[in-house]
């Protein structure tokens, strides 16, 4: 069972830190962990995958925004 606390507390800091690369390395170093059930593996991946997700529908809409933002009148300032 400490493995897989000390699992969770690298996913918990990677999801923290909230850098994609950290997360799909976690990811990586995850898909290997024979430690781990394969139930536990999928669960703490599957927060990884969600996080990463996030941050990109994130910073798609801060993209979206800063072009409304720099858009006025239909062109770009």
């Amino acid at each position: 069972m400490a493995h897989l606390e000390d699992v969770t507390a690298r996913v918990d800091a990677a999801i923290t830190e909230n850098v994609i690369e950290h997360m799909n390395q976690l990811l990586i170093v995850l898909s290997d962990d024979a430690e781990l059930s394969r139930e536990d593996r999928f669960t703490q991946q599957q927060r990884l995958r969600i996080a990463i997700a996030q941050k990109g529908h994130h910073h798609k809409a801060e993209a979206e925004q800063r072009r409304d933002d720099l858009t006025k009148g239909g062109t770009i300032i």
